[in-house]
């Protein structure tokens, strides 16, 4: 059945590869492509799975530089299925309804991996590839703290691939229809958690207490009302939300002697993380001076400029669905993150996104098709560009 993504999508659903736990996928995988003269190479971190499978023109899996690489960024874990019983059918069995395929993963994103690794095979089992380098680089770590996967391969990556020409990243990008969006890059993302501490003391007597709730919530008010930037002609402005608050008493008449909250910046270029910090650090010691902030920079924002890669994503959308798609940056974190850095042009595109991570996750089997075939195009289309003959 190979070259045919609904058969693979299925067996890759039907392994239940929850974060950090591959259960077979990336084996599985690596048994297709070594079939297709690809060289694996498997870069296990902790409990996480990492395989990069590369193929050069000659079919050799070299490293050889002289040619150009897309790379397909994917990842073979899922996240947790929710309430089992609120799906319609087993989560990690494969089920077609209407048209659709239901499981864990379907859209996020075994299905894009299937298609990759399909259009690869229709494409190399038949005629050979020539100026094009292949790879293919998976991670069993990126729904999670994404800490052993692709952030932890990457400063070594490009000894292994050489230079990154092009990095596709199988992401759900499509908003209501295949191909109508495409992600040109995303935006940072930074966390913190702010600690304020008082004096504990009795609702009645206020004048013997210092209410850390109190000033925490006036804190935050001008945390969320602050404008921190304009933003970009390619990104949004930077928006701040709080997600948590805490304090140190359940009682309704205690006042509490210490408060936290927790909040997230999903930032643009236009800002900095460094900036933000102290921005934040000064409203918030002017309200509670004593106060303690705890970060974590999980995401720097990153875009690609315009190149061969955006080029043929746009000719073959139009050529293959019959619109033009709109390039954002909208939506979470990838690991495109890691990849930009090493110099690829990085564009993500995978099919609708609006169950991901939801229970009855599903990918209509038409569109999933459509992607493999789109994929394939892609392909065809950079190995024969001029930036493949001229690299």
């Amino acid at each position: 059945m190979h070259g045919q993504p609904l058969a693979l999508a299925e067996a890759l659903i039907a392994r239940p590869s929850i974060t950090p736990d591959d259960a077979g996928c990336q084996a599985l995988l690596a048994e297709r492509l070594a079939a297709l003269g690809f060289a694996l190479h498997s870069l296990p971190q902790g409990e996480v799975s990492n395989l990069l499978a590369l193929r050069s023109p000659d079919s050799a899996g070299a490293t050889d530089s002289s040619t150009p690489l897309l790379l397909f960024l994917g990842h073979t874990d899922v996240v947790p299925t929710g309430p089992v019983e609120a799906w319609q059918s087993e989560p990690f069995t494969p089920s077609i309804r209407d048209g659709r395929l239901y499981g864990r993963g379907a859209a996020d994103m075994k299905g894009s991996v299937a298609a990759w690794v399909t259009a690869c095979e229709r494409l190399l089992e038949s005629e050979a590839l020539g100026g094009l380098r292949l790879g293919i680089l998976l991670t069993s770590d990126e729904e999670g703290p994404a800490n052993d996967g692709i952030r932890a391969i990457a400063p070594t990556l490009t000894g292994l691939t050489g230079p990154i020409d092009w990095c596709l990243v199988g992401e759900p990008s499509s908003e209501h229809t295949l191909g109508d969006t495409i992600r040109i890059g995303r935006r940072g993302s930074l966390s913190g958690t702010v600690t304020v501490t008082g004096r504990q003391g009795h609702v009645a007597y206020p004048a013997l207490a210092d209410n850390s709730l109190h000033r925490l919530t006036a804190l935050l008010a001008e945390l969320v009302a602050e404008e921190w930037d304009h933003g970009t002609p390619a990104f949004p402005p930077t928006t701040l939300q709080v997600t948590d608050i805490d304090a140190d008493t359940d009682a309704s008449n205690v006042i509490p002697g210490e408060s936290s909250a927790r909040f997230n910046l999903r930032f643009s270029p236009a800002s900095t993380a460094t900036e933000l910090q102290a921005r934040i650090t000064d409203i918030v010691h002017r309200h509670a001076p004593g106060a303690r902030i705890d970060w974590h920079l999980s995401a720097e924002p990153f875009s690609s400029e315009p190149g061969a890669l955006r080029e043929a994503i746009t000719t073959c959308v139009e050529a293959q669905l019959g619109l033009t798609p709109q390039g954002n940056t909208a939506g979470g974190t990838s690991d495109g993150r890691f990849i930009a850095p090493l110099g690829a042009e990085v564009v993500e595109i995978g099919p609708v996104n609006a169950s991901i991570h939801q229970v009855d996750e599903s990918i209509d089997i038409a569109e999933l098709e459509a992607l493999s075939e789109l994929y394939e195009a892609i392909i065809r289309r950079l190995a024969a560009s001029p930036s493949a003959q001229l690299r």
